[in-house]
């Protein structure tokens, strides 16, 4: 009888191991389907999230002055970064590779006169637009992912949650004319050229 019951208990006592190790692995595997770098930006549901270190870690793509309506100066400016080893890859093979991550900080200028003549500088941040290369479609069910990208744009109060629903509808018609080069303005970006 006291066999019975110590299998009894040694039974048991595997169930609940094999119950904790499979709940633990089901949490782990609701991580990113990406490594390293990505892992931080996308999460298991494909939602994007700014990178905290993008300007520490991740290298200078260039930058873009959008010119002012009325008078001189920009209204702008747009300052792009890309996740280490991004550049190399592109310089290599003319791709992005997957995985990917272009953050592009977009700031409200402030423009005055100087010695050098009229500047626009950086003023108040007004958002991020990220960007994930995804080669291999991982979220086909994300309205935010598509045409090879995860798109989404984050106002400046929130860097953990996008304003974006829909790529198609909210990110890809400014990206329309570059449509032949990934959609992304590679000429904008000498470090890009070969």
């Amino acid at each position: 009888m006291r066999v019975i019951s110590a299998l009894g208990v040694t039974l048991a006592g595997l169930f609940m191991i094999g119950t904790v190790a499979v709940t633990a692995d089901a949490q782990m595997n609701k991580r990113s389907p990406y490594e390293g770098t990505t892992a931080a930006v996308v999460d298991d549901k494909g939602n994007l999230h700014v990178p905290s270190d993008y300007r520490t870690a991740y290298q200078v793509l260039g930058s873009w002055a959008v010119a002012k309506d009325d008078g001189p100066g920009s209204k702008q400016l747009h300052v792009v970064y890309a996740s280490p080893g991004t550049i190399a890859a592109y310089r290599k093979d003319g791709h992005f590779p997957d995985g990917a991550v272009l953050v592009k900080e977009v700031f409200n200028t402030t423009t005055n006169e100087m010695t050098t003549g009229t500047v626009s500088s950086a003023g108040t941040l007004a958002g991020w637009f990220v960007m994930v290369k995804d080669s291999a479609g991982r979220f086909p069910g994300n309205k935010l992912w598509g045409d090879g990208w995860g798109w989404s744009w984050f106002d400046a109060a929130n860097p953990q949650k996008t304003t974006s629903t829909d790529y198609t509808a909210d990110c890809q018609s400014c990206h329309e004319p570059a449509r032949q080069s990934d959609w992304i303005y590679t000429q904008g970006y000498p470090v890009l050229q070969r």
